[in-house]
């Protein structure tokens, strides 16, 4: 087994973090094989920025994504740049509150970006109710792995706040994934939507 990901967006909406708690929580706490890297711009705050995450019960002899199972858009430009590397049946979650086009019917739209302003009041957790949407949806991690790979990766003072991120992004991605398979029974049982 072999399972690429790839979180995408742009510097300052703390991709890095997450695909280090990511990797953190699939490979320290899961014990699974896990290789993380990432790339970011020259600019501070603004410009392109991927974490990249290849997780397997073998050996990994190649740390690049390049089929990915698993992609993460946070603004619209990562979105139209990494979205022909997703396999066919790979997952695509968007932040639709920055992503508007989105190029497949199939993908998974949350407003992480909202969600993070309007319920916690900072919207620098963003980064963090994606990684709990993440772990719901695709079930790459335990829940209980990743919260504690969130909690030894984010300042004390934070810890409550990220945690009801974490919480509030997990029944995001339950309600994400439980409206999309609504949808594909519709379109199984019915005439074409």
């Amino acid at each position: 087994m072999r399972y690429e990901v790839r979180l995408s967006g742009s510097g300052g909406q703390g991709l890095i973090l997450i695909g280090i708690i990511l990797a953190e929580a699939v490979g320290i706490y899961d014990g699974k094989n896990v290789v993380q890297t990432q790339s970011y711009g020259p600019e501070a705050r603004g410009g392109a920025s991927k974490s990249e995450v290849i997780i397997s019960d073998e050996t990994i002899y190649y740390p690049k994504a390049t089929r990915l199972d698993l992609l993460l858009c946070m603004n619209q430009k990562s979105c139209d740049e990494y979205y022909l590397d997703l396999k066919k049946e790979g997952i695509l979650i968007v932040d639709s509150s920055l992503v508007h086009q989105v190029p497949t019917n199939k993908a998974y739209q949350i407003p992480f970006t909202r969600l993070a302003k309007e319920t916690l009041g900072k919207g620098f957790v963003a980064n963090i109710i994606a990684i709990g949407a993440i772990a719901k949806i695709s079930g790459i991690v335990k829940e209980s792995s990743l919260t504690e790979a969130v909690l030894k990766r984010v300042p004390s003072w934070s810890a409550e706040l990220n945690k009801k991120a974490l919480n509030i992004g997990m029944e995001e991605g339950r309600k994400a994934a439980d409206s999309l398979d609504a949808l594909k029974a519709l379109k199984g049982k019915g005439p074409a939507l």
